[in-house]
């Protein structure tokens, strides 16, 4: 039986992917975790899975997890200062452990010039992927879109959004072909079950629909029976306005420099992997927008 092993696994994308794996009993399932007390990996442990301990800045106790593996589905760090040398450290505990195929979680990007927004993010994928490419391990390398979570995590909670009642991001008219999480994790899934119809391919995982915040708002209009306005601002509007609201420097950043790359049309999507894949259209924005914002809202 193959051996699998989910990196990431107590976190939103691999515990969603262990999550759809679990059904497949063709497969032996591992976790990796840096923490085998974390309330996901006891419960992965109590369902009969195997937890293995692994920290991406500690290159011996990858190593160890890694031994005997068929296929790593590697997670991407979410470090974005540490990220590059971690994934060094994933990369090289693979080739020592004698891993058969790295399944990357990469992120698509329209460009890979120096000067684009999202060059500081987006180049350490780019990099990991030539590591992987020239590590002689069998690879598949899956270049996400944007999550359609980050869409409530740029607007924030339906709350704030009757309050302000407007969508203000500096994201132009540019659109995104966002994908939610669950459809990304069983695309993976799905890629794990057949990796070996997948070896040295790269998919470009995009939503099957072009999104503008703009079309954001009005979705957003009609589930909250409130006109939601969108208003782009120029960037030092933009940032005035979230400094003044007491947002942390370090994320009025990285909202700015996703909301430039929006607005520069990095994200828009040019491909149908995730359909061939999951053999289905994506998840709408549309029907995201109603699951988050369509609850009601909690009394005081």
């Amino acid at each position: 039986m193959e051996k699998v092993l989910i990196t990431g696994a107590t976190g939103g994308l691999g515990s969603k992917v262990v999550e759809f794996l679990k059904l497949n009993d063709t497969i032996e399932t591992i976790v990796l975790a840096r923490d085998s007390q974390h309330k996901k990996a006891k419960a992965f442990a109590q369902e009969g899975l195997e937890v293995r301990t692994g920290d991406y800045n500690t290159p011996t106790s990858l190593e160890k997890a890694f031994q005997g593996i068929d296929v790593l589905y590697f997670v991407s760090g979410n470090d974005v200062l540490s990220r590059m040398q971690q994934h060094k450290n994933v990369i090289a505990a693979a080739m020592a452990a004698g891993v058969g195929h790295i399944i990357y979680t990469s992120a698509g990007r329209k460009t890979e010039l120096t000067t684009s927004p999202l060059y500081p993010v987006m180049s350490t994928h780019q990099q990991t992927e030539e590591l992987i490419k020239t590590s002689d391990i069998p690879y598949t390398l899956l270049q996400h879109n944007l999550y359609s979570e980050v869409i409530a995590m740029f607007l924030g909670s339906k709350e704030e959004l009757l309050d302000s009642k407007t969508v203000f991001l500096p994201t132009g008219e540019g659109k995104t072909a966002f994908v939610t999480r669950d459809d990304l994790a069983e695309a993976g899934a799905r890629i794990i079950e057949r990796a070996d119809q997948h070896i040295n391919q790269v998919y470009t995982l995009n939503g099957s629909e072009e999104i503008s915040f703009a079309q954001i708002a009005t979705y957003l209009s009609n589930v909250l029976d409130e006109t939601i306005a969108y208003v782009s601002p120029s960037i030092p509007e933009f940032e005035k306005t979230l400094s003044s609201f007491q947002v942390p420097a370090e994320i009025i950043g990285m909202m700015t420099m996703f909301s430039l790359g929006i607005a520069d049309g990095e994200f828009e999507g040019s491909g149908h992997d995730l359909e061939q894949i999951i053999g289905r259209k994506s998840t709408s924005v549309e029907a995201f927008i109603g699951n988050v914002y369509g609850a009601a809202v909690t009394a005081e």
